[in-house]
C-alpha cells in the first residue's frame, strides 16, 4: 500500500493513531499516556523503524503536517502533534475531550 493512502485510511478508520519508532523515548511515552488513559479508544500504532515503507511514511506525514518528527498524533482525524503537544493537553484537561469529540 502507498504511504500516503495507508496514513490516510489509518487517520480515517481510528479515533487515535500513532506514527512511532520503537525506540523513541518521546514515542514511548505517549503511547502510554494514550493507550493507559484510553484503553477501550480503538487505537492504531505504526512503528515506522519496523516497517520497510517506514521512511516513506513519514515522509509523506512530514508534507502533510509540517512536522518531521516522531511521535505523529492524530485525534479523531486531527493532528494533535507529538509527545510535548498530547502531554500538555493532556495537563489542560483537554485530551479526554478532544478524544470523545
Amino acid at each position: 500500500m502507498a504511504a500516503k493512502d495507508l496514513v490516510e485510511e489509518t487517520i480515517a478508520g481510528n479515533k487515535i493513531a500513532i506514527f512511532s519508532k520503537s525506540y523513541c523515548p518521546y514515542c514511548k511515552r505517549a503511547k502510554a499516556l494514550l493507550t493507559s488513559k484510553f484503553a477501550n479508544v480503538e487505537t492504531k500504532i505504526y512503528e515506522l523503524d519496523e516497517m520497510g515503507e517506514g521512511n516513506a511514511i513519514q515522509g509523506y506525514l512530514s508534507e502533510k503536517t509540517g512536522q518531521h518528527t516522531v511521535p505523529n498524533i492524530f485525534i479523531n482525524q486531527k493532528h494533535v502533534g507529538g509527545c510535548d503537544d498530547v502531554m500538555a493537553l493532556d495537563s489542560q484537561g483537554k485530551l479526554a475531550a478532544l478524544v470523545a469529540a
